[in-house]
């Protein structure tokens, strides 16, 4: 491919086509800005690309949307996606098996937030009464506010603090919070842990549904997104990396790719913490960001795809496993894919050390245990995405930067930066918008578009 066309003056140029680098183009362009993003990879999407498996494409790694995800779901209509047919909406409806004990199934009520999740706690089938109280006593402290530490602490003193059982702990908070984090209880930030549950829990009913794509994660939005960039004027080159940064007298002056160099008023980099660290390292003006960012820690996901016969389905589209070495299961009927099975294992454990053949098989053989009428599996593919996230860990805010570097001209933009959530779509689409209304400020066009941190 050839080389973009330079970059006029006032122009955004967007390094990085993940879904934050995507965000603030889609953002930049729909105000009338000359957008160009240059992508490293063949395709758009970043960690949350397509792949194939067994005739299918499926994703790089399961991930669940819900509808509280309100700068995604916003994203989609300023693109022109229905969402009503591009997402399967559904009321929270969990189902936690056990291998040794019994499950917790908790619906939440036609009610208003967030009386409706007080009802679900209250009536939550597997829980005993000491369960159920300590739960409410959770959910009247977030309701109050009272939550918030003064200083951060690991959701495991949390939970400690409000006198939550270990039951309810088990089947409900620890899969809750890797969901949520991709970090252990011991290491989470509860700080960050309580912002998510009051956005889901605490505004809206609606902000619980879970929202199931009807396709991969590419067609959802890295793709239709490109075209829409495109389609208003804006320049999107795939297979394009940039080997280094030009900063003369504390401002952004370009980018080179190669022995290529591309002149930049606005720089946006919307790249991962490596690649972020690998651009910057030689920058002293960015030496204190760069010290920040070395401080990062990440997570793994493994995500186990079964393809059995069409007729094998869940009873609801997610479900979960409290004690096994599967987390959260997954029926991909809704994406046209009868028969197809995801199952996500979060972060670090001694699966991490198993071959992907012996997981494969050790959590086909755990869903076999759970639903015995199931035939075999046809075809097993697992991922493993050792960097998956960073680690929302304790204090991990103190280290996440802000949208606006300390060069002039050049921007920050993805989950990792200081957006409130945990590395999530909604905290990297968050930051990617928020970086685009401080860009459109900057170069003389306010703009309402924003999602700020608490």
């Amino acid at each position: 491919m050839t080389a973009p066309h330079q970059v006029e003056p006032h122009a955004v140029l967007i390094v990085g086509g993940g879904w934050a680098g995507l965000a603030a183009a889609v953002k930049l362009t729909k105000k009338g800005h000359a957008v160009t993003l240059l992508e490293s990879a063949r395709q758009p999407g970043g960690r949350a690309r397509r792949v194939a498996f067994a005739n299918y494409t499926v994703d790089n790694g399961q991930h669940l949307l819900i509808g509280a995800y309100h700068a995604i779901l916003d994203l989609l209509d300023d693109i022109g996606m229905d969402v009503q047919q591009s997402l399967l909406r559904q009321p929270l409806n969990l189902t936690m098996h056990s291998l040794h004990g019994e499950a917790l199934r908790l619906k939440t009520p036609p009610l208003p937030a967030p009386i409706h999740l007080l009802f679900a706690l209250l009536c939550a089938r597997g829980l005993g009464i000491s369960d159920r109280l300590s739960a409410l006593r959770f959910g009247f402290a977030l309701f109050r506010g009272s939550l918030f530490p003064a200083t951060d602490i690991s959701v495991a003193e949390l939970l400690q603090q409000q006198k939550q059982t270990n039951r309810l702990i088990q089947a409900f908070w620890q899969p809750l919070c890797l969901a949520i984090m991709n970090t252990p209880l011991q290491e989470a930030s509860a700080a960050i842990f309580i912002r998510v549950l009051s956005d889901a829990f605490l505004k809206q009913r609606r902000d619980t549904d879970l929202l199931f794509p009807h396709q991969d994660l590419g067609a959802l939005f890295p793709e239709p997104a490109m075209h829409y960039i495109e389609q208003q004027g804006g320049h999107v080159h795939l297979g394009m990396r940039v080997s280094a940064l030009s900063i003369e007298n504390g401002e952004i002056r370009g980018i080179h790719i190669d022995n290529t160099f591309i002149p930049a008023r606005q720089l946006l980099l919307a790249t991962s913490v490596r690649a972020t660290l690998a651009l910057i390292q030689e920058q002293k003006d960015l030496a204190p960001l760069h010290a920040k960012l070395a401080q990062f820690h990440f997570q793994p996901v493994t995500t186990i795809y079964l393809q059995y016969p069409p007729e094998v389905r869940l009873s609801q589209p997610m479900q979960g496993l409290i004690d096994g070495c599967a987390e959260w299961i997954f029926d991909r009927r809704h994406c046209g894919q009868p028969g197809m099975i995801s199952v996500v294992i979060s972060s670090h454990g001694p699966h991490m050390d198993e071959s992907k053949d012996h997981l494969g098989k050790r959590v086909a053989a755990e869903l076999a245990r759970l639903f015995p009428l199931w035939p075999a599996a046809r075809a097993q593919f697992v991922i493993r995405e050792k960097r998956a996230t960073f680690s929302s860990s304790v204090n991990i805010n103190r280290l996440r930067p802000e949208n606006r570097s300390p060069v002039k001209g050049l921007w920050l933009a993805g989950d990792y930066t200081n957006n409130g959530y945990p590395a999530t779509l909604e905290g990297a689409v968050r930051s990617g918008v928020q970086c685009a209304a401080l860009i459109n400020r900057e170069i003389g066009q306010d703009t309402p578009d924003s999602f700020h941190s608490p």
